[in-house]
């Protein structure tokens, strides 16, 4: 299994669409949070063609309502709030959008992967058996635009730089 870990996007919907090819060869999506407007959420959702995808909120997440509609209106979307834990494939995942709680997590033990966003820095590190992961932001500000796939079985990261 693959899963494709994002963030921060920030409504660069041309770097959403830039990433919708390698989004569409992982099984599932992750997405940590600052999506920002509900277009953004639908362009990723309509985009990966019915692949699970996971959201968390970042703190610029804005209409949270309608957000929620669009979700809503495609099963395959998943909101969690400020936090998902998810197995996918075997594999325990922890998902939040701050680099403040997911280093607890990591160093928790319960995870095989953490993912968060926030901070924009693009990041791979070893806790222990956990994999902790920055896949850095999408929209491109500080100059990096990237995402990260990871392999279920070996935890290997292949880093997206679009």
């Amino acid at each position: 299994m693959r899963i494709a870990v994002l963030s921060d996007s920030h409504d660069n919907i041309w770097k959403v669409e830039a990433a919708l090819e390698r989004l569409q060869q992982a099984d599932v999506v992750i997405h940590c949070g600052d999506l920002c407007s509900p277009f953004t959420l639908r362009q990723l959702a309509d985009g990966v063609k019915e692949k699970p995808v996971h959201v968390v909120w970042g703190n610029n997440d804005g209409d949270k309502l309608l957000l929620a509609r669009t979700a809503a209106e495609r099963p395959w979307v998943h909101l969690h709030g400020a936090f998902a834990q998810l197995n996918l494939g075997g594999l325990a995942v922890a998902v939040n959008h701050y680099p403040e709680i997911a280093a607890p997590l990591a160093l928790s033990g319960r995870f095989g992967l953490v993912c968060y966003g926030h901070n924009h820095q693009a990041k791979e590190e070893r806790v222990g058996e956990c994999l902790l992961l920055n896949p850095g932001e999408l929209m491109g500000m500080m100059g990096r635009s990237s995402l990260a796939l990871v392999d279920v079985e070996s935890r290997s990261v292949e880093w997206v730089d679009l």
